[in-house]
């Protein structure tokens, strides 16, 4: 049976796998799916729309499955969260549900998210992302794998941050932020995450392949167009390639233009 402390509040129609840990003052309602080896600390919050894989550690005071911040939404049919494995929500996380029925926001597998990070409805995180104190991501937004958001920073509604991305703490993003690149400010890219690319154990080829494609796009004086027109004549790696392929598919939002002449100058030094 489940480890429930007397004070929490847990609706008889949750299910909880039976070793999952439930703390003071934690309410979990009609609804909820607790998966193995959670833990869910003291006057955390799971709603009724929450759907929990294994391991994942719940901190205190945080709120999954809040109602989303929009107008109009139909509060009567709810749309859900869907959670993976092995992440933690430190103190105060917030995630929002899908705005309508049928629809998800969706955490995947050993994400970290630190304290007071807010989550809007719709949007999705793949694997591995880390995304430090107080970040405010809206709704609609992609975060893909191994992603890294500093602290503070902010995400408007609709866009798509790419594998591997570095995003500095405090920068204000309103456009797309293609793989593997360092983000800054508002809507800027210096360079590559080499840091990243290196941890992420891919090859020096692969690793050069990608810088290749980063100095094509923004470093042959061509416009978007012109550049994915020139990767198109060319055979390039798969992660390469995806770098494009994300690049192609953001004509709606866009993506981050490269930093003024001093931030060229350091991305062309990482280059080196």
């Amino acid at each position: 049976m489940p480890a429930i402390d007397p004070t929490a509040i847990v609706s008889a129609q949750a299910h909880l796998a039976d070793d999952v840990v439930v703390g003071p003052g934690v309410i979990v309602e009609a609804g909820a799916i607790i998966g193995p080896g959670c833990r869910l600390l003291a006057r955390s919050i799971i709603t009724g729309c929450v759907q929990m894989g294994s391991n994942n550690e719940v901190g205190y005071g945080a709120i999954l499955g809040g109602d989303p911040q929009v107008l109009n939404s139909g509060f009567t049919k709810k749309g859900a969260v869907v959670i993976g494995n092995e992440n933690i929500f430190r103190e105060y996380v917030t995630i929002h549900r899908a705005s309508k029925e049928g629809e998800y926001t969706i955490i995947g597998d050993n994400n970290f998210l630190m304290v007071g990070v807010h989550i809007g409805h719709n949007s999705s995180i793949d694997n591995h992302v880390i995304i430090a104190n107080n970040c405010l991501i809206a709704g609609h937004v992609q975060i893909h794998d191994k992603a890294n958001l500093g602290g503070g920073a902010v995400f408007h509604q609709g866009i798509s941050i790419g594998t591997l991305a570095m995003v500095r703490g405090g920068s204000r993003m309103s456009k797309n932020i293609p793989p593997y690149l360092i983000a800054y400010e508002s809507d800027e890219v210096s360079s590559l995450n080499v840091v990243g690319l290196r941890r992420s154990g891919m090859s020096n080829n692969t690793r050069n392949e990608i810088k290749r494609a980063f100095k094509l796009l923004y470093h042959q004086g061509l416009n978007v167009s012109q550049a994915l027109e020139a990767a198109s004549k060319e055979t390039w790696l798969p992660e390469a390639q995806a770098f494009f392929e994300f690049v192609a598919q953001s004509s709606k939002r866009g993506i981050c233009r490269l930093r003024s002449l001093r931030g060229r100058e350091l991305g062309e030094k990482a280059l080196d």
